[in-house]
């Protein structure tokens, strides 16, 4: 057993949390970690597989090209903490919330948002290709170069935020696109919100 699966088995089995330690390279399969609290935690290039992390809490967390496979972080709560060149593709964080924190180069084609909350994070670099974001509440946050082509927005709040900068072809959203409203994007992304809207643009 590695020293990462033993931390978390231990910090699970005992009811505590897991706190002021650091990982590296290290692995974590098919572990029930839901509700367990993580802080000031650092893991450097691990790799998660089938690990059920729904509920979990990480406040001011460090996670540095890590590998979520089959992992699930439904109800999840992140503060203070960072993602970087992390790849969680098709992860289930539906319901996540998500406060003051960074996200940078992350691959989360796929993923779930549905129902979650991103508050004064900043996300750079990310590619949420064909994501599940209905319902998603994004609020005083930065997006960077995010990719959402081909995601699903239906009823996601996205007022007040700057999306000049997102690739949104093929995007879902609602007839009305209401989801828009109050947004700011590029004048050339108008013509994929007239293609929702029905409207035929010439260039």
């Amino acid at each position: 057993m590695n020293t990462l699966t033993s931390a978390l088995l231990s910090a699970r089995e005992e009811g505590e949390q897991l706190a002021g330690r650091s990982f590296a390279r290290e692995t974590a399969e098919n572990l029930d970690l839901s509700d367990l609290t993580f802080r000031q935690v650092r893991f450097d290039h691990c790799q998660f597989t089938g690990c059920d992390l729904s509920a979990a809490a990480f406040y001011d967390c460090a996670f540095e090209g890590c590998a979520f496979a089959g992992c699930r972080f439904a109800s999840s709560f992140w503060k203070d903490s960072s993602l970087s060149g992390c790849k969680a593709e098709g992860g289930d964080f539906r319901k996540a919330r998500l406060k003051d924190c960074v996200l940078d180069r992350l691959r989360l084609r796929y993923a779930n948002f549905n129902g979650a909350l991103w508050e004064r994070c900043t996300l750079t670099d990310c590619d949420l290709t064909e994501s599940a974001c209905q319902e998603l509440r994004v609020v005083k946050t930065a997006l960077k170069n995010a990719v959402f082509q081909g995601a699903d927005l239906f009823r996601a709040a996205l007022k007040g935020v700057d999306l000049s900068g997102c690739a949104l072809d093929g995007v879902t959203l609602s007839a009305s696109c209401q989801e828009l409203r109050g947004a700011k994007i590029h004048a050339s992304q108008a013509a994929v919100v007239a293609r929702i809207l029905g409207i035929e643009v010439e260039n």
